[in-house]
């Protein structure tokens, strides 16, 4: 009978060749699990080529996506804005008065 732990790390009962992905091998590298350490040329030019990798699996949005999105950000950044500016001029104009009915 496996232990549980054991299950966990071993990915679940999956054979080794399954489990060997390229996102645990750079994981394994970032650990320092990856067998002998490399110069920085080697490394650097394997950075670029995980990163071209995971941007290839990115998936962009669209354009008009983009801008629609963009467009009710920043309607709701200046609704905010005069939101505040409201509920900050209400308080001081409250304080104001409280100050001068109580002799301040």
């Amino acid at each position: 009978m496996k232990n549980e732990d054991e299950n966990e790390l071993s990915g679940l009962g999956e054979p080794p060749a399954a489990r060997d992905t390229s996102v645990e091998k750079a994981v394994r590298r970032e650990r320092g699990l990856a067998g002998p350490r490399t110069g920085f040329v080697q490394r650097t030019t394997q950075f670029l080529r995980d990163t071209r990798a995971e941007m290839r699996r990115v998936s962009w949005p669209a354009a008009n996506e983009v801008k629609n999105t963009t467009i009710i950000t920043l309607i709701a950044v200046v609704f905010f804005a005069i939101y505040l500016f409201g509920v900050d001029r209400i308080w001081a104009f409250l304080i104001e008065h409280l100050r001068s009915w109580l002799g301040g």
